[in-house]
């Protein structure tokens, strides 16, 4: 088993934060990761190839990029008001990505309306909170009931695509059961983690080790990840979900009032983003068609795409003028709530792979969320009142991606 791509991938990943920090590029590193890959991929240099070890460490980087996307999950948003508003702004949203979805299938374009109605509905929500975050809104009213919208769109995708789009290929109601049966698994294990926490010694056990090489809670996320996501899969259902649930399950257990484990949090991002997220992004590059997207034809539904990512995605920010300062917040919300590309990248894959995606259309949707997080942060940041992204958010994506 040779290492060689593994390693181009990994220099890959290594070089281009420095790039986008020396040249001084207004991008997201996720979008320089995905271009090289492209560039040393078997279509251009032909220096890597999505081979067995890239792979592996593909799949450990979308799971470690899902988890960190429950992580950034803020329960304490997702209730009274601010769920109801975002939770009929979501079923606009999908409604409306079902209608395009629909268009797209009577065009002939697209061989599953309802897949891609699914990538249109979905945000990224890593995207969103440094922009927020930089405008001084993200503590807001306005910024609080946006971020939930997000979540909401960041969440409900991935359960829908376990759901209607399974490898297995059983049945709704069948996915439907061992999802309920998934879900009670989870509880099960979460009230387990729960009791266990408030047991003394372990709680003095666990503080003793976490600092040491042992490094006992990030061995124990990690643990929790790759157990749910393998019981997932076990269930039938995505994997990604199971890796999801985890960050969330975790988000919601961990509350650390004591400040016993501050780098906790931090420790886990330098694993997911410092070791596998970049080979999930790089290894998508590398196994984009780029000779499909350099047709005419395909070109053409990039901003067809992108056009219509917005669509699904802007119109529900409507639904937020009462909390907004002035209207260009409202058209900024719609802006950052339409940027999405780890949804398009993940149920783009399993589209393909399920025959429900041709590989041209795979590979305009990707370039349209790329296309999204380049442009709609940059529109928006200025509509919030912000004077201009940090190079945090513009290097890195808040806690995360992922998208």
């Amino acid at each position: 088993m040779s290492l060689t791509s593994a390693a181009v991938v990994s220099v890959v990943a290594f070089g281009a934060p420095l790039a986008v920090r020396l040249i001084g590029l207004r991008i997201p590193e996720l979008v320089l990761q995905i271009v090289a890959g492209a560039v040393v991929g078997p279509q251009v240099l032909g220096w890597a190839h999505d081979d067995t070890p890239v792979r592996v460490l593909s799949v450990v980087g979308v799971a470690f990029l899902l988890f960190l996307s429950g992580l950034e999950i803020d329960f304490d948003r997702l209730r009274g008001q601010v769920l109801r508003l975002t939770s009929i702004g979501f079923a606009l949203s999908f409604a409306l990505a079902v209608v395009m979805g629909l268009i797209l299938g009577a065009a002939g374009l697209v061989r599953s309306p309802l897949l891609i109605a699914v990538i249109l509905a979905a945000t990224s929500l890593g995207v969103i909170l440094p922009a927020l975050q930089d405008s001084g809104q993200l503590d807001t009213p306005f910024g609080q009931v946006v971020v939930a919208g997000a979540s909401i769109a960041e969440v409900v995708p991935v359960v829908l695509l376990s759901l209607l789009f399974s490898e297995d290929g059983s049945g709704v109601w069948s996915q439907l059961t061992l999802l309920a049966v998934f879900a009670a698994f989870v509880a099960v294990a979460g009230l387990l983690i729960f009791g266990f926490e408030r047991l003394r010694w372990l709680s003095r056990t666990l503080l003793a080790l976490q600092d040491t090489t042992a490094e006992i809670r990030i061995r124990g996320a990690v643990a929790l990840l790759m157990v749910f996501a393998a019981i997932a899969s076990v269930f039938g259902l995505e994997a990604i979900l199971g890796a999801f649930l985890a960050g969330a399950t975790l988000k919601l257990l961990d509350h650390d009032r004591g400040m016993t484990h501050s780098q906790f949090r931090v420790k886990l991002q330098a694993v997911g983003f410092g070791a596998f997220v970049p080979f999930f992004f790089v290894s998508t590059g590398l196994a984009l068609d780029l000779h499909s997207l350099a047709r005419p034809g395909t070109l053409v539904r990039v901003p067809v795409f992108l056009a219509m990512l917005f669509i699904a995605r802007a119109a529900p920010a409507l639904l937020y003028r009462p909390l907004a300062a002035r209207p260009a917040q409202v058209f900024a919300a719609g802006l950052l709530q339409a940027t999405s590309i780890s949804i398009p990248i993940v149920a783009g894959t399993i589209g393909v792979d399920l025959g429900l995606i041709r590989p041209e259309n795979y590979a305009a949707l990707v370039t349209a969320g790329l296309v999204s997080v380049i442009v709609f942060p940059l529109l928006a940041l200025p509509r919030l009142g912000a004077t201009g992204p940090r190079t945090a958010a513009v290097t890195q994506p808040s806690a995360q991606s992922a998208d």
